[in-house]
C-alpha cells in the first residue's frame, strides 16, 4: 500500500466576474465539491468533473489531478487566516501517505476498480491565486514544490474515498515528482536533466515537448503569464 485516498472532489466550469477594472472575467473549474460513495473514473475525467481550459488542462495525459493531504497543514501555517480544505487546490483526489518526494513519473497505481499512471507534476497557474485572492500563491506552490501531480487513466473503474492507493509498478524510481519539478524550474537549466526527463516514455507529451525544445534551443515560454497573467 502506497497511501490512502482521503477524499474525492469534482466540479464543473463556472465564470467568475473580475475583481475591479484591472481584472478580466475568467472561467475555471477550480472550485470542487467533495463527493461520497462510488465515483466512476473515465479516460479524461471523473463523473461530475470537467476542465474549463482544455489547452492547458485535461485530456488523456491530465485526466485526474491528485494532491498530497499533508500539504494542507503547511499551507495553514503559511496562511493562518485562510481556511484551506481538501480539494482547495483544485484536485480531484486528496491522498495521504506520500507526497511529491514519494511518487514517480510512470508510477502505476490501483485505486478501487481503476488503474492510473502518473504522467507529470501539475504546473500551477494564476487561477489558483485568483481563486484564493492570494496573489503569490501560484508562485509559492511552484517554489515549495507542493504542486500535486496528474494521472492518466489506464483502466476505467469506480473509486471511493477511504480506499487504498496500491503501487502496481514503478518503472522509473529515479524520476520522482519532486525531482521533475526541480528540473522544470531549475535556474540555471541543466540540458542533461532536461533530456533525461524528456526521454521518459511515461511523461506527458506536453512536458516532453517543452523539455526537448528547451534542451535543443535554450528557449522557453515566459512563465510570468502562467503565474501572474490573467489572459490564460
Amino acid at each position: 500500500m502506497l497511501g490512502k485516498l482521503d477524499s474525492i472532489q469534482v466540479g464543473l466550469p463556472r465564470r467568475y466576474v473580475g475583481d475591479g477594472d484591472a481584472e478580466k472575467a475568467w472561467t475555471s473549474a477550480i472550485a470542487k465539491r467533495s463527493v461520497t460513495g462510488p465515483v466512476q473514473v473515465r479516460q479524461t475525467n471523473l463523473d461530475g468533473d470537467r476542465q474549463a481550459d482544455l489547452k492547458h488542462h485535461g485530456g488523456p495525459d491530465k485526466a485526474v489531478l491528485a494532491y498530497a493531504a499533508a500539504h494542507y497543514e503547511a499551507w495553514r501555517e503559511d496562511f493562518p487566516d485562510v481556511v484551506f480544505g481538501q480539494g482547495g487546490f483544485g484536485e480531484n483526489l486528496t491522498i495521504s501517505g506520500f507526497d511529491e518526494t514519494g511518487c514517480c513519473v510512470g508510477d502505476v497505481v490501483g485505486i478501487g476498480g481503476c488503474r492510473l499512471q502518473l504522467s507529470q507534476p501539475r504546473r500551477p497557474c494564476w487561477k489558483l491565486a485568483r481563486h484564493w485572492k492570494l496573489p503569490k500563491l501560484a508562485v509559492l506552490v511552484q517554489k515549495y514544490g507542493r504542486t500535486g501531480w496528474y494521472y492518466r487513466v489506464l483502466e476505467e473503474g469506480p473509486i471511493e474515498a477511504g480506499q487504498a492507493v496500491q503501487l502496481i509498478d514503478r518503472p522509473y524510481p529515479e524520476l520522482t515528482v519532486a525531482w521533475a519539478n526541480k528540473v522544470m524550474y531549475a535556474k540555471p537549466r541543466s540540458k542533461s536533466d532536461d533530456l533525461q526527463l524528456a526521454a521518459c516514455p511515461a511523461l506527458s507529451a506536453s512536458w516532453q515537448a517543452t523539455l526537448s525544445k528547451r534542451a535543443t534551443t535554450g528557449v522557453e515560454a515566459d512563465a510570468s503569464a502562467r503565474l501572474d497573467g490573467g489572459h490564460r
